[in-house]
């Protein structure tokens, strides 16, 4: 098959132009010319993107540079000896169920545990029968979208927001809309002028999905006040809130802010994860879904994953009761708090002027904000050859074209690196503003 038979076939399949590109350019590295499997893709693989996080992740592993991209939980404070021989124990004493297929909806030991932590977040009413344990919670996200949107339905999201949330809702064909925020979050009242502008356009809107507390990349808490308005609205629009949770316990003052989810047991999907307050390598998250939904997302759970990792549930079993976790999530406070206040100081002391940044109280990130119409992914090459890698803003947002903000990460990497990084990064954004 030639380029234009297959290009002209793409097209038919509803691929987009930069999809044929960039497959052609991958099937040319491998041989002659396409390959004829190339017209078999379904036009939703044409949305199958590389997370530019990923990419970012994959550079910062060179010696030297100083990585402040990666929203990485600061393992090496975790009890590994311990946790080591606990595993041990699990395979030598429990190992024919350990390693054996278990059921799809999860342990009822782990998910008792859950609802456990959620109340640590501030939830208190919910059931285990109504959690489902998913492959991180990123799994979850990728079955919320299949079981409840179909290609050109409208999601909702912050402005900006996770890039894993854009990544699997783009694949599924679906329309993300964002929304604007302020330094206290989503704003209602633009929500709801936007859930009419384009309930006025004839679209069908699905989903609000929201990441409330600390978001990544923004860091922002939503305020307490906005909380139940924007669940009113949603309620009054019959729209489901989609509410995703990892970073709540890790707030530095110790004091929790309820979820949306908190007195709204019908109109929030919650979604909470093991990856930030224990093992991100464990890849377990969990859904708290209304009851009237949950065995229709249990049932698409399933068919995913079959079933969520036996061994790693029972190894998080362990760990929630037999150790301190609640002391180690204060040592997270703690530790993270401190790397916080370093990143802040340090981002005054060498900043040009005109750069803004968010001062979060909890969570993984800062967000910077450049004056002007500066695009920030193409200083993401000098800023590397500085010494120092972010992810550019671009990554995080549904809007086109270039974008004047980008994300620090502070949560892995001790005081004196994150400052030698701003130092290291000042002169690149300065440059940038000069020109």
């Amino acid at each position: 098959m030639n380029t234009e038979t297959f290009s002209a076939n793409a097209a038919a399949e509803n691929l987009t132009e930069e999809a044929v590109d960039a497959l052609l350019r991958a099937d040319a590295q491998q041989g002659d010319g396409p390959h004829p499997h190339l017209a078999l893709f379904s036009s939703r693989a044409a949305n199958i993107k590389q997370s530019a996080v990923r990419d970012v992740f994959e550079i910062s592993m060179k010696p030297g540079l100083v990585s402040l991209a990666g929203g990485n939980p600061y393992l090496a404070s975790l009890p590994l000896a311990d946790l080591g021989r606990t595993a041990s124990r699990i395979i030598s004493e429990t190992g024919l169920e350990a390693l054996q297929y278990g059921g799809g909806q999860g342990t009822a030991e782990l998910r008792q545990q859950i609802c456990d932590v959620m109340a640590a977040e501030g939830l208190m009413d919910a059931d285990p029968e109504n959690v489902v344990v998913t492959a991180g919670s990123q799994s979850a996200q990728d079955v919320v979208a299949k079981v409840f949107c179909d290609p050109g339905d409208v999601v909702l999201i912050e402005d900006p927001t996770y890039v894993g949330a854009l990544n699997t809702f783009e694949a599924y064909q679906v329309d993300v809309q964002p929304v604007p925020v302020d330094g206290d979050g989503l704003v209602p009242h633009l929500l709801q002028e936007r859930i009419t502008e384009l309930r006025a356009a004839g679209r069908t809107i699905k989903l609000l999905y929201t990441i409330p507390n600390f978001n990544n990349p923004s860091g922002v808490l939503l305020s307490a006040g906005r909380r139940q308005q924007i669940v009113d609205i949603c309620r009054a629009e019959n729209i489901l809130v989609v509410e995703d949770n990892p970073y709540g316990l890790l707030t530095f003052d110790g004091e929790v802010v309820p979820p949306l989810r908190a007195g709204n047991p019908d109109d929030v999907l919650y979604l909470g994860s093991f990856s930030k307050i224990f093992a991100p390598g464990l890849r377990i998250g969990w859904a708290l879904v209304p009851a009237h939904l949950k065995q229709r997302f249990y049932l698409a759970s399933e068919a995913v994953t079959l079933c969520p990792p036996t061994f790693n549930q029972m190894l998080i079993s362990a760990y929630l009761r037999d150790y301190d976790w609640m002391g180690q999530i204060r040592t997270y406070r703690r530790l993270y708090r401190e790397r916080c206040a370093a990143l802040l100081d340090a981002l005054a002391e060498y900043m040009p002027d005109g750069v803004q940044w968010t001062r979060p109280l909890g969570g993984f990130f800062v967000w910077l904000t450049l004056p002007g119409q500066v695009d920030t992914y193409p200083l993401l090459q000098p800023g590397i050859d500085a010494g120092v890698v972010f992810v550019p803003g671009a990554a995080f947002t549904a809007t086109p074209g270039p974008s004047n903000t980008l994300r620090l990460a502070f949560s892995a990497v001790p005081p004196e690196s994150l400052r030698e990084g701003v130092r290291r990064l000042a002169p690149v954004l300065a440059a940038a503003l000069a020109g």
